[in-house]
């Protein structure tokens, strides 16, 4: 998402961050399967892994869970409705994906899993990016 952004123009506009909702990858870098399947398709992935905090909510308007799991332990973290109301799955803004879709685990994948799920994501980010400019009537340069 965040290479989407600068590529659009719009890094000034938009703040993009990561984190999961467990603690127990904190510190690492993106498993290496991902930052080469990232890296073979024009992609850094340079950030460390961190634990998602309720506060967050306070500093984002769109917290984007990559399945239901997630997104239940977000909305159960929200400190308020509101909060929890800015909660949304990734592939919601894909029209091509069914309602309720998950961004599935590139481990059990197979040997294309980490390609496939980098298709899912660019394309639930591209959409998520169309969404947040339309909304915000934010112009890509």
């Amino acid at each position: 998402m965040e290479a989407l952004v600068e590529r659009t123009g719009l890094a000034g506009e938009i703040t993009v961050d990561s984190a999961g909702t467990a603690a127990y990858h904190a510190g690492e870098r993106a498993d290496s399967r991902s930052r080469q399947t990232a890296r073979s398709r024009g992609f850094e992935l340079e950030s460390r892994a961190r634990q998602f905090r309720a506060e967050d909510f306070g500093r984002f308007d769109y917290v984007v869970a990559m399945d239901a799991s997630n997104y239940d332990n977000l909305v159960a973290l929200a400190p308020s409705r509101a909060a929890g109301a800015k909660v949304s799955l990734l592939r919601a803004f894909d029209p091509a994906t069914p309602n309720g879709a998950d961004v599935p685990d590139p481990y059990y994948g197979g040997p294309r899993g980490f390609d496939d799920v980098f298709d899912i994501c660019e394309a639930g980010c591209q959409a998520l990016l169309t969404h947040i400019c339309d909304q915000h009537q934010l112009a890509a340069s």
